[in-house]
Order: structure tokens, then sequence, then C-alpha cells
């Protein structure tokens, strides 16, 4: 309910006390209104990059289509009870990680109001990919997300103040989600790129944009990074509705992808730990989990999990939930809680929970080498 979610956006006046930043006027415009500085030693803040999985209203405010929007019903109903932008009907992962670490919700960076941003920022835009290609013109692709990060570390030195700025940014946690895009464009578009890489060298160039934009977060003061792997995509509704003859099968050249993904960015992580000083980050198994959730639904406390809550067509796999994209038809579940999948490709807000506690305190076989929660105490 919209009251749940003013409570929590409230919770910060009660951890900054005297100290505190304050701007009124949205990032990207030039007059900007702050008060006097001074942060909690122990505080944390929270930037978030990527996709729909984390988007909470970015692509609300700018031109693109409506496959890259979900401010519209039913989207958000369950808990938010009105459509925010976020693709679930409540919350993300990222909320659930902002809740566990005591932070309000983190506010999309072209949210046209206040902003707190020691608390951080969400830079996400759904549809976006590591690739600059991917939905581009649409978007927010990756690298501009970490264009406009780099324009708010620098406001923060100036507000700041160098030394305050740099403890701020380096405490904190940088959570990001991305490379579906990329690798569901090769199916749904009249993409080349196989015909031009193997499969292995598109990966190689997917984590190629996302190593450097982390290696651009660290250049900044960045230097604990929490990163999802991918799921299995061949397994979504959406994919499964592709399948050939209807069989509903998972389209296993998109979950390849996924894996080779999922191979190549631990062994980047790794790299990228041995050549940067301090530089820290978890890496989230979303891969295994939600394959289990799809396999073994009762388990998990679902009910339905090849089907979507959202959508038309076999497995409700037409992204067409909301009746605002190209296909207009579509059918909403009774009882969302049941189902792992909100619409087409996203999961529902139950999943998010599940997800975000693993990536939260999971063992080391969930998320390695360190969890969120120890990103954020350590």
């Amino acid at each position: 309910m919209r009251t749940k979610a003013n409570k929590v956006y409230n919770m910060v006046s009660f951890r900054f006390h005297f100290c505190f930043l304050v701007l009124f006027v949205v990032f990207l415009t030039p007059t900007h209104s702050l008060g006097h500085i001074c942060l909690p030693k122990q505080h944390v803040a929270l930037f978030i990059f990527g996709d729909s999985l984390f988007d909470a209203g970015n692509n609300n405010y700018i031109n693109t289509t409506t496959d890259d929007l979900a401010n519209y019903g039913p989207y958000g109903e369950t808990f938010f009870n009105y459509p925010t932008g976020r693709f679930s009907n409540g919350r993300l992962i990222p909320d659930f990680i902002a809740e566990f670490a005591k932070l309000p919700f983190i506010t999309p960076l072209l949210y046209p109001g206040y902003h707190q941003y020691t608390d951080g920022t969400n830079f996400a835009s759904a549809g976006a990919g590591a690739l600059v290609e991917t939905n581009q013109g649409l978007v927010i692709d990756l690298k501009t997300q970490l264009h406009y990060y780099k324009k708010l570390a620098k406001l923060l030195r100036t507000r700041l103040g160098h030394e305050e700025a740099k403890t701020l940014l380096a405490r904190a946690v940088y959570l990001i989600s991305i490379g579906s895009n990329d690798y569901f464009a090769l199916s749904t578009s009249n993409s080349s790129a196989l015909q031009t890489y193997s499969p292995e060298e598109y990966v190689d160039i997917v984590i190629g944009n996302l190593t450097s934009v982390i290696k651009g977060i660290y250049k900044k003061g960045g230097r604990k990074i929490a990163i999802p792997n991918l799921a299995p995509l061949g397994c979504l509704p959406t994919a499964r509705a592709l399948s050939p003859n209807n069989t509903g099968a998972c389209v296993e050249e998109l979950s390849t992808l996924a894996k080779l993904h999922n191979e190549a960015l631990s062994k980047s992580l790794q790299e990228l730990e041995n050549q940067l000083d301090g530089f820290k980050y978890s890496i989230a198994d979303t891969y295994t989990p939600l394959s289990e959730r799809i396999n073994n639904p009762s388990k998990y406390g679902f009910k339905i999990s090849k089907i979507a809550c959202c959508g038309t067509g076999p497995y409700r796999g037409t992204f067409s939930c909301g009746g605002k994209r190209s296909v207009k038809e579509y059918k909403l579940c009774h009882n969302v809680s049941e189902y792992v999948f909100f619409d087409s490709i996203h999961p529902s807000e139950k999943a998010n929970q599940q997800f975000a506690e693993l990536m939260w305190n999971g063992t080391p076989n969930i998320t390695r080498p360190y969890n969120l929660k120890a990103l954020f105490e350590n």
C-alpha cells in the first residue's frame, strides 16, 4: 500500500539527525540547493545500475516506447497501489536490499523532485544493455548510466568536500543488473551478430563493456560491486512461447548464452579483484535459484512457475501486460503470490524478495566471495 511505501521513504529522517544533504532540484538541471553536509560515521549508500530488473521509474521520464515502460496498471498494484515504473506487481530486488540496509527506497535519477543523494541513486533503465547498440535511442545504456554517475560524483565532491565525498563513494555498494537484453536482442531483432561472432566472442564483448563500466566506477571512487548473474533466459515465459512446435520447452540457445555470460562474469570479477586495490565484489547466482523455483515451485511457496501472471498467448509469454504495447490483449491472474513470474519476463514481488534475501545473506554457494550484508558492513 502507499502508506507502507511512504513509511519506508520517511525512515531516513530518523537516521541523519543533524547531518544531512538535501537536493531539491532534479540532478540533470543546473540549479541545486544543498544544506550543510556531514555524514553518519557508518553510513553506506546504494547506487543502482542496470535494466528493467532494477529500473524504479527512470524510463518514465525519457522518450521511449511502451515496451520499455511500466507506468500503467497492473504494474505496481500489489505494494505501491499504483504504477511506479517498476516491472513487477510490487517491489524489485534493489527495494528489498535498501530495506535490509535500513535505507529508504533509492530514488530514480530522473525523478523530478526530492533527491537524497547521500543514500544513493538509481540509474537503471528498462531495456538497457551493456552494449550501446542494445535498444539504442530508447533507453539509458550502461555507458550513459556511468556518465551520469560521474556527474553525480563530481557534484558530491563539490558539495561535500573531497574527503567526505571520497568516503561516501568508497563505502557505497554498487548494484548492477545487466546483460539479459544484449542476448534477447539476438532472438527478437534482425541482429546478425551471431553471423559475425561466435557465442563466446559475443559474450566477451558484453563482458568487456561491463568490465569497462566497473573500472569507470572504481576510477571515480567506487570499491564494492554487487552483481547477480543471469537467469536461465531460455526458460522465461516469453522464451517458452517461442519454443519450436509450441512444446513449451526452454530455448536452450538463450540459456546457453546465459551460462557462458555467467562463467565469463565470474572470471572477470576475479581478475578485477587481483588488479584493483581495495576492490571487493559479490556475485549472486540467479541461474540456479530461479531454475529451482521453475522446476519445483511448491518447495518455495509458489504454485505456477512456467506461466506468467500477466500476459497473453502460450504461457502468457506475449509481452502484453497492461494492454499498452503492440498486443493489446492480456490476461491477469487472480493471485499473483502463487506465480514466480509477474509478466512474460519479470519476476513477481514474492520472487524478487526471495532473490534479494539470497543476495543479502546467502551462503557462499549462492553469493560469493561476499554476500551483500557483508559488503554493507565491511
